[in-house]
């Protein structure tokens, strides 16, 4: 194999060692050697070598979305998408034309949709009737914890005036007691039991397309848990086993399964970290609460203007035994929480769990990957230093910040102080893993990098920042994207980092993140990236 030669920077590296350099040198899938042109050169003296020019364009390590939804991602290319739509009118014409290019008797899928932007009014059953009665319907809220469906859907699923709320979750009803085609969390299972599975083809057919785009970001891993309602873990394990089988995985994943999983991997005797550095287990995902736009996100104290207080979907007792079981099996979980209380009770079972297994001391099997909380949208300022204290991993999606600002202080009010405290997180010792959550938000990492670095929305609005205390540097949110997800999946001494010995996964940009002006951030992405030393792609 020749040596391929990167020189004429800036290279970013990432190590406070060595921060930038001018050249670097790849052999066998590997980083051989990086410094100054002269010495880069000289130590592959002799070496069949393959010279390439960056001509002056930056070149960093290749960044990891620690929080996709990767076959849903790909699965949005052939849906109806609604994400981005303001109206109910708009959304309605998108969903009459889908229905129209497909087959009769077919269901018609989707998501996206975001009532908060059509005037926090939820859309029903009757909108959907009207343009699109005779085959079922089902669109999953941008969160993916509320799912809007039609009257023929309804129908299949057998959900009637008299069909009760299931646990962890609700049936929307009007003031007459009929479904109004809204099903919250668990209650979103009733329609997903009688949904046709996708083809192993089709689930292959999506993953491609997400992994193309994927590498035209610059991501080279990715971390996939399993939807809520979704036990999709094995099935997305199985399917990137395919691809890789068939010479087709061109990222590096860390995979996620549900609940249902946990006893069989229990039985097997597997541990999370379990695999290699392209395909590996990551653990058990759970769910505490719902989401802020679907108003289930538990809190300690009353939404403003509501008198609830969202919903917890596990009990406290489920949630500390579940977490205990598996901790004292070698598996890691990753825990969603989005309030405040969910997120504390979060910490109070990883906090008992851990005593757990202190108690047991070496009679423990060893935890390879830290436990982590998925999302921590808004925590307790009493709450805040334990993830740091207990070594819990905050995954976190700096997009969904300024995607919910209307909704957050709708619905949060004064509670915002302490929303999407990435700042106050990063300073208190605790480690950010930053990802997409696509398809909810965009799997773009650079739109996540001006959000975290702005807190404002691309058109630069709010004009000083949301809570811009909170802002990070350019290199804390990129330290985010690529040093964070690799302890995440305990890979730091060989990913996240350009340095000698490394994975060569890394990214060649259209610009340079250091020396943009924050504005410019958005309009980033990737010239070429490479993964395991290969060039995967070149735009």
């Amino acid at each position: 194999m020749s040596t391929l030669v990167f020189y004429n920077g800036p290279i970013y590296t990432l190590n406070a060692e060595q921060p930038v350099v001018r050249a670097l040198a790849v052999r066998d899938g590997r980083i051989v050697a990086l410094g100054s042109e002269g010495r880069v050169q000289a130590s592959v003296a002799g070496q069949r070598g393959e010279p390439i020019n960056l001509r002056g364009r930056a070149l960093v390590p290749g960044l990891t979305d620690a929080h996709v939804h990767i076959i849903q991602q790909g699965l949005t290319l052939y849906e109806v998408h609604l994400a981005g739509v303001t109206s109910l009118k708009e959304a309605q014409k998108l969903i009459a034309e889908r229905s129209a290019q497909l087959p009769a008797g077919t269901w018609l899928r989707g998501g996206g949709w975001n009532h908060s932007a059509w005037g926090q009014s939820w859309p029903t059953r009757a909108d959907l009737d009207a343009v699109c009665a005779d085959r079922p319907v089902i669109l999953t809220r941008k969160d993916g914890h509320s799912l809007w469906v039609n009257s023929r859907a309804l129908s299949l699923a057998g959900i009637t005036a008299t069909t009760p709320h299931p646990e962890g979750g609700q049936i929307q009803r009007d003031r007459n007691g009929q479904p109004t085609g809204i099903l919250i969390e668990a209650a979103m299972d009733l329609v997903l039991a009688v949904v046709p599975p996708l083809t192993e083809e089709e689930r292959l057919a999506a993953l491609r397309a997400a992994l193309r785009e994927a590498l035209s970001y610059g991501l080279t891993s990715f971390h996939v848990v399993p939807l809520p309602n979704h036990a999709s873990g094995p099935e997305v394990l199985r399917d990137l086993q395919t691809l890789r089988t068939r010479g087709e995985l061109s990222l590096r994943a860390l995979v996620y399964f549900a609940p249902p999983d946990l006893e069989g991997v229990i039985h097997m005797g597997l541990r999370s970290g379990f695999g290699d550095h392209w395909l590996r287990l990551g653990g058990l995902k759970l769910f505490a609460d719902g989401s802020l736009g679907s108003e289930s996100a538990e809190m300690l104290s009353h939404y403003e203007g509501r008198r609830h207080t969202g919903m917890a979907t596990l009990e406290p007792e489920v949630l500390d035994a579940t977490i205990r079981r598996a901790n004292l099996h070698g598996i890691s979980v990753a825990v969603h929480a989005i309030g405040d209380a969910a997120n504390r009770k979060v910490l109070n079972a990883m906090e008992r769990a851990a005593a757990d297994r202190a108690a047991l001391g070496d009679a423990a099997p060893p935890l390879a990957l830290p436990n982590r909380i998925e999302h921590v949208q808004v925590i307790h300022a009493k709450d805040l230093p334990r993830l740091a204290a207990l070594g819990i991993i905050a995954s976190m999606q700096p997009i969904h910040c300024t995607s919910d600002i209307e909704a957050a202080e709708a619905l949060w009010g004064e509670r915002c102080a302490n929303a999407y405290a990435w700042r106050s997180l990063h300073e208190s010792g605790a480690t950010l893993a930053f990802g997409s959550d696509a398809p909810v938000e965009s799997m773009n990492p650079w739109f996540g990098l001006h959000a975290a670095v702005t807190r404002q929305r691309p058109n630069g609005w709010p004009e000083h920042g949301w809570y811009p205390e909170e802002c990070l540097s350019v290199e804390d949110a990129m330290r985010a994207y690529c040093i964070g997800p690799a302890i995440a999946s305990a890979e730091a001494d060989c990913k996240g980092q350009l340095r000698i010995g490394n994975l060569a996964d890394f990214a060649v940009l259209t610009g340079d993140p250091f020396r943009s002006q924050p504005y410019e951030l958005p309009a980033l992405t990737a010239a070429m990236t490479v993964v395991g030393g290969k060039v995967v792609f070149e735009r």
